[in-house]
């Protein structure tokens, strides 16, 4: 078994060090805007207080619902890129979490973690942090010391686990600002539909209980009732001109990417692209375009029985286009989700359109296109 470290409750110089160390690398990354460089930046941090000579960040992402590498030092973060990191092929980091505390093996390697990474890396020894608050597990630090550095000292792993606690608190700060976000949107959304009932709605209600009359219309009647309806008309645009969807969280990944992705999370629905194309988006409508995408591969699971989903992009002319298309449509079911129909105002946000339903029979058809402006 790996030797544990249970965390002492006395105030030592190595919290000191590790909260000034957090302290540094948050405040960096927020004053010269690089939030998505913080965790790399606390590997370094990790490496300048420890022995560790490589530190390698996994963390897990709910909005792709995937363990991702976050940041890394010593180490090529591109040597993880593609993976599919998962705690069932990594022993060591769920022993960690589950005991919440630090471990260090030097043997037996190839058991405690995916094999292809121990031989990628050379790694002879191997420490494990938890990354887990109030129960939650939220990731893991893991580095090696090389073949001769002396092991951990006490105090160095008294960081580790702190740096890991700290790590995982502000996972949660983002996740709760992005609830936030999505609660600022949900409250936009409302007010929209306040607006549009409170205008729009009570003007075209009263201009129909005009025209239901039997009564013949006089000038007058008739100018009053074009000029609600214009007026509804003039509300309407108004309130079409603001964000109609919820926002589009942003992504550093490619539709490519998440395609292989999805290609592994659902292997029996047969995902491939069709025609052989490679598949690419304008960087400003990859959120976007995964977004629809995801939501187009939960549909034709959910809602179809599906054995082959085809996926093919196109840019050309100012224009961007993204058809999934998959098998399998029940006659009498209703293949179209919830999900779908948001993705349906996050295209109109963006200025274009969502087109899904039945084509040629058992087949399900979901059509993206937006305009761009090329480069």
């Amino acid at each position: 078994m790996p030797e544990p470290t249970t965390p002492t409750t006395q105030l030592t110089p190595a919290h000191a060090d590790a909260i000034e160390i957090f302290a540094e690398v948050l405040a960096q990354s927020e004053e010269e805007g690089l939030a998505d460089d913080f965790y790399s930046r606390l590997c370094e941090g990790i490496t300048r207080c420890t022995a560790l000579r490589r530190v390698v960040i996994f963390r897990y992402d709910s909005t792709r619902r995937r363990i991702l590498a976050a940041g890394s030092y010593g180490v090529d973060l591109e040597l993880f890129h593609g993976d599919f990191f998962t705690l069932e092929s990594a022993a060591l980091a769920r022993e960690a979490l589950i005991q919440d505390r630090v471990l260090e093996i030097a043997e037996d390697l190839e058991s405690q973690l995916p094999a292809e990474y121990v031989e990628r890396l050379a790694a002879r020894t191997v420490v494990c942090a938890p990354m887990s608050t109030r129960g939650r597990w939220l990731g893991a630090i893991l580095g090696d010391r090389g073949s001769d550095g002396p092991p951990l000292t006490a105090a160095e792993r008294e960081v580790l686990w702190i740096l890991g606690k700290m790590a995982a608190l502000a996972a949660m700060a983002r996740a709760a600002t992005r609830q936030h976000e999505r609660a600022v949107a949900l409250e936009g959304r409302i007010d929209l539909a306040r607006e549009v009932h409170e205008g729009v709605v009570q003007r075209l209600f009263g201009v129909s209980l005009a025209l239901s009359g039997d009564q013949p219309f006089d000038e007058q009647t008739r100018r009053r009732c074009a000029e609600e309806v214009q007026a509804a008309l003039g509300d309407l645009r108004t309130a079409m001109q603001r964000p109609l969807g919820r926002l589009v969280a942003a992504t550093s990944t490619t539709l490519a990417e998440e395609v292989a992705r999805l290609r592994h999370e659902y292997p029996d629905l047969g995902i491939t692209l069709d025609d052989g194309a490679q598949l690419a988006a304008p960087a400003a409508l990859e959120p976007l375009a995964q977004s629809v995408l995801a939501e187009a591969i939960r549909n034709a699971d959910k809602h179809a029985h599906a054995t082959r989903v085809g996926v093919r992009s196109q840019m050309g002319d100012g224009t961007f286009v993204l058809e999934i298309t998959n098998d399998g449509v029940q006659k009498h079911g209703e293949p179209a989700g919830m999900g779908l129909r948001l993705a349906g105002f996050e295209a109109l946000q963006a200025g274009g359109l969502l087109e899904f339903g039945s084509r040629d029979g058992d087949r399900w058809q979901v059509r993206l296109v937006v305009p761009y402006e090329e480069p």
